[in-house]
């Protein structure tokens, strides 16, 4: 391939980056086609993925970003002896109806869990996995939630629409019933 002295240089600007880039961004900065990068971006992680190398570039939140790969995760939180940082049952509750009915009110979450969610939210809010999107055309212009982009990056996902289908759910749900 023409450009294939260029992995080196993708693979730093991922590495020092630390965050999603999009590949509109990485073909500006190194100056080719958009067409090509991705070649680029495809041709390393399959030589990350034979090589038994511990990093890979994932496609996550619009962008591509190097990350450990899933298999060594054990090794690296001897490392780093990650802080626990899960969230209540109550928060990802909350959570998943955000994400799957956003944009919606805070009493709107409330119907549908059947309990206050003040402080479920705030939690959410200061973990930068909602925010605020608008304000509902209704009686009080309450606030409308939506989630994150930290939130499709703690979650793996590209977009929204890699959620599962929420019709899978609830026709589990009734099977087990």
């Amino acid at each position: 391939m023409f450009y294939s002295h260029l992995k080196g240089h993708i693979e730093a600007l991922l590495f020092a980056c630390g965050e999603p880039l999009s590949a509109s961004r990485l073909a500006d900065i190194l100056e080719i086609p958009i067409e090509q990068l991705i070649l680029l971006i495809s041709e390393i992680t399959e030589e990350m993925a034979a090589d038994n190398r511990g990093v890979t570039i994932l496609e996550v939140a619009g962008g591509y970003q190097m990350c450990t790969k899933p298999e060594l995760i054990a090794i690296v939180e001897k490392l780093a002896a990650v802080q626990e940082t899960r969230l209540s049952s109550a928060a990802m509750e909350t959570l998943a109806i955000v994400a799957f009915r956003q944009p919606i009110t805070k009493q709107e979450i409330e119907n549908i869990r059947g309990v206050k969610v003040d402080k479920v939210m705030l939690t959410l809010l200061d973990r930068g996995l909602v925010k605020e999107v608008g304000r509902k055309e209704a009686l009080g212009r309450p606030i409308l939630y939506g989630t994150t982009h930290d939130f499709l990056k703690c979650f793996g996902l590209n977009s929204l629409d890699e959620l599962p289908a929420l019709s899978e759910f609830v026709l589990s749900k009734q099977l087990d019933e």
